[in-house]
């Protein structure tokens, strides 16, 4: 992986008798990897198929015959795990923040249906929408997850490989330009929300129980 555009590549990698074709993204396991490391085609990805479970249900979903529980169980057994495969390692940005709110707003309008305020007439904003389904939000779901995941992460040292992806720091110098947020910025962050921020979160997660409380806390957050 390189950021550099202009850099030379060869065209295979061989490996002992092996030769792999170098491409510029491939799936693994059902994720989407760039040669740039970008989540964005991973999330393009994610969506497309959350649309295409979505459209397969949408008759469920938008049937008055339905109750609305049933039909937000179906959200969340059905289609929420279709998009939100594999997102306890995403580092998300504002943007792509938003395309996975568009997203879940959607499905919501069609579980609850047009609404227009008694008053003033006008039709329900999402604030609204997430008063409906207060237990309902991608990006808290999200953060609870990769919440977890670090807790898991946190004991296991740099031995471990996947401490080593997800926590290590790369070596050489940073590239000129804005840096890109890595994955234990995105857990600072989600500290900083629950008012843990100023704490090492390494060492925070050593204790199991006050851990479980702030991925609690997290999921409780009231997100864009």
């Amino acid at each position: 992986m390189s950021r550099d555009q202009n850099e030379e590549r060869i065209q295979s990698v061989r490996m002992d008798n092996s030769i792999f074709e170098r491409v510029e993204e491939f799936k693994y396991f059902g994720t989407t990897l760039t040669s740039q490391n970008s989540i964005a085609e991973e999330i393009k990805s994610r969506l497309r198929s959350g649309n295409a479970c979505y459209h397969s249900v949408q008759n469920l979903l938008s049937s008055s015959l339905v109750s609305k529980n049933l039909k937000i169980k179906i959200y969340i057994t059905i289609i929420l795990p279709v998009v939100l495969y594999g997102c306890e390692t995403w580092s998300l940005t504002l943007q792509e923040g938003r395309k996975l709110r568009v997203f879940e707003n959607k499905v919501l309008r069609s579980i609850f249906g047009p609404r227009r305020d008694e008053v003033t007439g006008e039709w329900m904003r999402h604030e609204e929408l997430n008063d409906l389904c207060s237990s309902l939000n991608i990006l808290r779901v999200i953060k609870s997850r990769r919440m977890r995941l670090a807790g898991y992460v946190a004991p296991m040292g740099e031995e471990r490989g996947v401490y080593r992806v997800l926590v290590g720091k790369p070596e050489g110098k940073r590239p000129l330009g804005r840096h890109r947020h890595r994955w234990v910025y995105n857990i600072r962050m989600d500290l900083q929300e629950v008012g843990c921020g100023h704490v090492e979160w390494i060492g925070l997660a050593q204790d199991r129980d006050r851990w479980r409380t702030l991925v609690s806390a997290v999921m409780n957050l009231r997100a864009p």
